[in-house]
């Protein structure tokens, strides 16, 4: 993933859709969970996820395409760690969106106007 420019936009001023895609997936995010730990070889997600090794490559392989994960070889082995930077990219495009929430006051009881019939509230 590019350099971070706005707050919450990569490089090119988009934000890092295929980024927040692939880490929404509840496999992928699983995935994400057991590399969260430091690096690990595909043999040790297998085992930490419980995904079948097909299934598992195939989403590595997603997740090395949007750049949250990268991998080494070492002899037969694959290695795979998260990629810090492209995570901050992903936290930083939502918490750009958090200025859209807004603190709501509590709510306040409403108080019916004189002289209109008051009726229970069955919950």
């Amino acid at each position: 993933m590019a350099g971070k420019t706005r707050e919450g936009e990569t490089k090119g001023g988009e934000p890092p859709i295929e980024a927040l895609k692939a880490v929404a997936h509840p496999v992928r995010f699983r995935i994400l969970q057991a590399l969260s730990g430091g690096e690990r070889n595909v043999g040790q997600i297998e085992e930490a996820t419980e995904i079948a090794q097909p299934g598992l490559s195939q989403q590595l392989a997603v997740l090395r395409s949007a750049g949250i994960v990268q991998s080494r070889k070492q002899a037969k082995l694959v290695f795979y760690s998260l990629d810090s930077d492209a995570l901050q990219e992903v936290v930083s495009a939502l918490a750009a969106l958090s200025g859209a929430i807004v603190a709501r006051p509590a709510a306040t009881p409403r108080r019916p106007l004189p002289g209109a019939a008051n009726f229970a509230r069955l919950s």
